[in-house]
């Protein structure tokens, strides 16, 4: 039963960076209709960020307070990444969607690249609070603390990102520039400077995906990114293409059937079997789980 509880416990936490990852893809992807190939590029900014600022920046370090600003230096990497990106590349872009999607991939072959040609192509052993190295008993089984670090972040922000749409007047001013842009910018609204922000506000949730994510895994890669963004995708498009809190239940069950999967039948059954739960879903419910935007 133990094992069980921290099987379960594991894939939370696996489904909890899944969230992080993938929330901010479908938030864009969502309001402004941006495939965004280049989101795993502001998740190692964050990761990469965070690993020096423990290093160098004054007040920064592995533990405590200090790790605190550490993320949130990486989470401001990674959030003014995705702003310059926004106002570079896809601003001339938009309703442009194939060259949204060849920029970007470009843009996320380039990133790895410079990332190697910085910090070399091996991980980097991550900085990790002595907090998360050690774990909690829960029903008879030792779970490790890292795995509720990512579960209260994801729920965080989830919280966050449905109480910034639904009751802010940036929110408003989202879902209505989505549903008519035209209109919201004859008011006097500037609709382009809240996509803005809408694609900061993304870059930051990946970049703090990449952040605790790290944590996890122990280690910080230039291919990091690229790899959780496969995942992240599949659960957007289970979610549903939008959907905040389709993309919340997805990750839970992605993270959950990976991981007990790979426990139960072999190392390696897990990514197979999320594959064949895409399949599943989109063959019975091709709008996804939700079926509507957040």
């Amino acid at each position: 039963m133990s094992t069980f509880l921290l099987l379960v416990a594991t894939g939370l936490g696996l489904g909890a960076l899944y969230f992080l990852v993938a929330s901010g893809l479908s938030l864009i992807y969502g309001l402004m209709g941006v495939l965004n190939f280049a989101h795993g590029a502001f998740l190692s900014a964050g990761a990469y960020g965070t690993w020096w600022a423990t290093e160098n920046l004054p007040g920064a370090g592995p533990d405590g307070a200090g790790f605190v600003v550490a993320v949130a230096f990486g989470v401001a990497v990674g959030a003014v990444l995705a702003a310059l990106v926004e106002l570079t590349v896809i601003r001339p872009l938009y309703r442009r969607h194939i060259e949204q999607v060849l920029v970007t991939v470009g843009l996320s072959l380039a990133a790895v690249a410079l990332l190697q040609g910085i910090f070399g192509a091996d991980p980097i052993t991550y900085p990790r609070p002595g907090w998360t190295a050690g774990t909690t008993q829960v029903a008879g089984a030792s779970v490790p603390n890292d795995r509720f670090l990512l579960m209260g972040a994801a729920v965080a922000v989830l919280v966050g990102l449905l109480a910034m749409l639904r009751f802010t007047r940036l929110g408003l001013v989202i879902r209505a520039g989505v549903e008519n842009r035209s209109m919201v910018e004859a008011l006097g609204i500037d609709v382009r400077r809240t996509f803005t922000l809408v694609f900061a506000v993304g870059g930051g949730v990946a970049a703090l995906g990449g952040a605790l994510g790290s944590v996890y895994l122990g280690s910080v890669s230039p291919g990091q990114g690229t790899s959780l963004l496969i995942f992240a995708f599949i659960v957007v498009v289970i979610g549903g293409l939008g959907s905040i809190t389709g993309t919340a239940v997805s990750a839970v069950v992605v993270g959950l059937v990976q991981q007990l999967a790979n426990y139960y039948a072999a190392s390696g059954v897990g990514d197979l079997s999320v594959v064949l739960l895409l399949a599943l879903v989109l063959l019975a419910r091709p709008q996804g789980l939700s079926g509507r935007t957040a």
